[in-house]
């Protein structure tokens, strides 16, 4: 093995030692403490840097160009529908906070490079790592890359020093943030985020309303039952259902055999005694409604109960129901026999509640019978598209205007300042992808293919950055000196004690929503989940998922602005 090394094979095959490292650096990013990962990303940036020392092999940077565009334009393209949703007016004072929370983060960071006498690179370094975020890695180099007056060598040096920066900040960066918004600040403040969530959670439901899926308790249960009692016989299907809608219950008779047969019903068909019905409805309500009790004996029907059911994912556009609550929606005529299974926002799960509001491009699952699905989801908004094929048309032609519109520059006492073609590239993922929110049938990116590009390409981006900044962390490292530690994590925890102090004291966010606020503005994933974790509820990520859209595009353009501040 020790010969097979040393003949140092990556040398003439330097496309395999980009492999390699994120084989290593997926396996490290899987070191965990609890709730807190080292993360992919940092694990190959890491595994870059070892075998970057020990191999001194260069890979060439449009490798890591053409990744770190596609991550870009990705990451823009999941976020922008929450993006521009947080422009308005009901996401106005989370938007808020999370600009307090990068402003100061830039700030600080700036000051202490000005006091410690940094250059581009570590200054770029210290603010992608207190801040944690790794974009900044490649806007940053790009940057540097475009700074006038610097000889080729120096331009090199003050690349490589972004990654030593960040590397040296980003662990602890991530840790402390997890510490402090679950732990910290709530013993700080005597709150007990598992309490307050559970007490937000009723809030959000008045007590006349139950979730159509949630916990396994609200399960869809279908039976089948024979009509035994005669003041059944004689109603109308309508009839039986908008009673039990009024014992707020939902219950729905979906198939009926007539005298041996399947028969094509509608919602005015008489019951007859005898008949044997479907019923569908949520565990809770079939239990309290009695349906042994109410309509007859429960009969095992496989042809009946047979039927084809349909989970379809439905992008929300209908301007109708826009801002309408799920509990709203539900009492709508064609939800008849349709529950709502889940909710995504911004490409996770949103933990829904009937109080949730609806908004442009979210996509809720519905769940029921195929033939009440469909007229269903179109009445919201638009299915899916189901098939897995990537819509490369529409992604390559993001990124190529995006990278055209990067291109132009303007110089300012000499610095040309520009977007760059990464800076394009995110921006038009944005409005890419709030396009796509607003008409789903365009630009299909099947989760599949956007986590290769969003993750992957960030990840092999950073693993060929850490293999080409190996040779020179060993000195990049005793330059910025360990004191870089200390630094990254005060610049990690001043930003969020400022947004804590604006957040609690002045807007008045409830508790639980203002750290997943916190995790979303300073875009630390880990931390979302280790307040996820401390709450036992998903009730904080309520306040997490605009912040974590506006935080990544401003924290990403940081990574130029504090370039251009350093040069």
């Amino acid at each position: 093995m020790t010969e097979f090394l040393d003949r140092n094979i990556f040398q003439p095959h330097p496309e395999l030692l980009a492999f390699i490292t994120v084989a290593f650096g997926f396996l490290l990013g899987k070191i965990r403490y609890k709730a807190v990962a080292l993360g992919t990303v940092t694990g190959c940036l890491v595994a870059g840097l070892v075998l970057g020392a020990r191999f001194k092999v260069e890979i060439d940077d449009t490798v890591k160009s053409l990744f770190f565009i596609m991550f870009l334009f990705a990451l823009g393209y999941r976020v922008g529908p929450q993006f521009f949703r947080g422009l308005k007016k009901d996401g106005l004072p989370q938007v808020i906070n999370a600009i307090v929370v990068c402003v100061t983060g830039l700030l600080v960071c700036w000051g202490f490079a000005v006091m410690l006498g940094y250059g581009p690179g570590l200054s770029a370094g210290l603010l992608g790592g207190a801040l944690t975020q790794s974009a900044v890695i490649g806007v940053a180099q790009d940057a540097i890359g475009s700074l006038p007056g610097f000889t080729p060598d120096r331009l090199k040096t003050e690349e490589n020093l972004v990654p030593v920066g960040y590397a040296v900040t980003y662990p602890l960066g991530t840790v402390l943030c997890a510490v402090l918004l679950a732990d910290v600040l709530p013993r700080l403040y005597r709150r007990d985020l598992a309490a307050e969530s559970a007490a937000l959670a009723e809030e959000l439901d008045s007590p006349d309303e139950n979730p159509d899926l949630g916990e396994g308790y609200y399960e869809v249960v279908l039976r089948a039952h024979t009509v035994q009692r005669p003041d059944l016989a004689g109603r109308t299907i309508e009839d039986f259902e908008d009673q039990q809608r009024e014992l707020d219950r939902r219950i729905y008779l979906t198939r009926v055999r007539r005298d041996g047969a399947i028969i094509d019903h509608t919602q005015q068909t008489t019951l007859r005694e005898g008949d044997v019905v479907a019923v569908s409805a949520l565990r809770h309500d079939l239990v309290e409604f009695g349906p042994r009790t109410h309509i007859g004996e429960e009969t095992d029907d496989v042809e009946l109960l047979g039927y084809r059911t349909e989970s379809l994912h439905v992008v929300v556009s209908e301007k109708a129901h826009l801002g309408r609550t799920i509990a709203a929606l539900r009492r709508e005529p064609f939800m008849a026999g349709v529950f709502v299974d889940r909710l995504y926002r911004s490409g996770s799960e949103f933990p829904h509640r009937p109080s949730t509001a609806l908004e442009r491009g979210d996509t809720v699952v519905l769940t029921g019978p195929k033939r009440l699905v469909d007229p269903a989801a179109k009445e919201i908004g638009k299915p899916v598209p189901t098939s897995f094929a990537t819509d490369m048309t529409w992604v390559g032609l993001g990124i190529f205007l995006g990278g055209c519109v990067g291109i132009p520059a303007l110089t300012v006492s000499g610095v040309p300042i520009s977007l760059s073609t990464s800076g394009g590239a995110l921006i038009m993922g944005l409005v890419f992808g709030w396009i796509r929110g607003k008409y789903p049938t365009y630009g299909n990116v099947p989760p599949g293919a956007q986590w290769f590009m969003d993750t992957f390409g960030l990840c092999l981006f950073v693993a060929v950055v850490g293999v080409n900044a190996g040779p020179g962390f060993t000195s990049g490292l005793a330059e910025a000196g360990w004191g870089l530690l200390l630094f990254g994590a005060v610049a990690t925890v001043v930003p969020l004690l400022v947004g804590f102090l604006v957040g609690h004291h002045i807007q008045k966010i409830r508790f639980p929503v203002l750290m997943g606020v916190l995790a979303g503005g300073q875009t630390t994933t880990a931390a979302i989940g280790a307040v996820n974790e401390a709450s036992r509820s998903q009730i904080p990520t309520l306040g997490y998922t605009v912040p974590y859209a506006v935080g990544n595009v401003l924290l990403t353009i940081w990574g130029a602005v504090i370039v251009l501040l350093r040069h």
